[in-house]
């Protein structure tokens, strides 16, 4: 890990935040898969398009492992701050969760913020769940076997929308959640012993939630800050993942311990001498291909395809 960051630095490119949004999605793109594992190839990918309760047609990503129909499925958020990232910076990542899970993985490209703030990624990650529960047979799936995963800001809409999934009495064999922020103000101890230098840092973050949702009273919204939740009674088992070196793991921690409380199924995982970003590290990290394995150990439990 010291060695990529050292390699990082050498490479003396502007930080993201930085950059106007455009550029940042950009740079992000330019680098996501430099250090990825090499792209496994599977039976089916497809690009489809999901609508949105208020007309729109997010664009998404089917991956499957086979071609045999009644597949489980996962619908994965990805990450990068609600303002970057993309279906093409986690295709490495699903390709992996859908093989090693055994399970079709629907990559969802939410609209980004500045240009959709909160809470249009909420709304648009739970139209996408709602939508792929009721089309599950038409694509293949097995619609009684569903869950919702994703990393950083992706696992903060994962949690969200298994709360939501409860509300609405969707059931779920799992919430995948990796690194997922979870805190209103980013004031744990984590983000201050960790807050510079470690590939995600305290400028980024800020400037990733002034581009999403501000210093208004969306900030103490739950659905920015699932800790808020009045009620985790109910919610789908978890599985979460968290990195060490992470200004996001006292929260994440947190939230797995608020779950847990609240009588949900909880099993963690804390990858050590790791930062933020290091599940996308595969080539250099033995701790990224461990959570590969781990997380398709978690699929394939809750989907009882073991």
């Amino acid at each position: 890990m010291r060695s990529v960051l050292e390699r990082m630095a050498r490479l003396g490119r502007p930080p993201l935040h930085s950059l106007p949004p455009d550029q940042a999605r950009a740079a992000y793109q330019a680098g996501a898969e430099v250090l990825e594992v090499p792209r496994a190839e599977l039976a089916r990918v497809e690009d489809l398009h999901i609508p949105a309760r208020d007309g729109a047609s997010l664009p998404a990503r089917l991956y499957a492992p086979t071609l045999d129909a009644g597949l489980p499925l996962l619908l994965f958020l990805h990450g990068g701050g609600f303002t970057i990232g993309s279906v093409a910076t986690h295709d490495v990542l699903c390709r992996e969760l859908a093989r090693l899970g055994r399970c079709m993985v629907v990559s969802l490209d939410y609209r980004l913020a500045p240009e959709h703030r909160f809470p249009t990624a909420v709304h648009d990650s739970w139209d996408a769940l709602r939508w792929l529960a009721a089309q599950a047979t038409q694509l293949g799936a097995d619609g009684s076997r569903l869950a919702v995963g994703g990393d950083s800001a992706g696992g903060t809409l994962a949690a969200v929308s298994a709360l939501l999934a409860r509300d609405a009495g969707l059931a779920l064999a799992l919430q995948l959640l990796i690194y997922p922020g979870t805190t209103a103000h980013q004031d744990t101890p984590s983000h201050t012993r960790f807050a510079h230098g470690l590939v995600l840092d305290q400028p980024a973050i800020a400037w990733f939630f002034e581009q999403y949702v501000g210093h208004g009273p969306e900030r103490e919204d739950w659905r920015f800050a699932p800790l808020l939740a009045h009620d985790l009674e109910g919610a789908a088992p978890a599985w979460v993942a968290l990195a060490e070196l992470d200004p996001l793991v006292d929260e994440g921690v947190d939230y797995a311990d608020r779950l847990r409380a609240a009588g949900v199924p909880v099993d963690i995982e804390i990858y050590r001498g790791v930062t933020h970003e290091f599940i996308k590290m595969g080539r250099a990290l033995p701790e990224a291909r461990q959570f590969h394995q781990d997380a398709g150990r978690a699929l394939r439990q809750a989907f009882a395809t073991d």
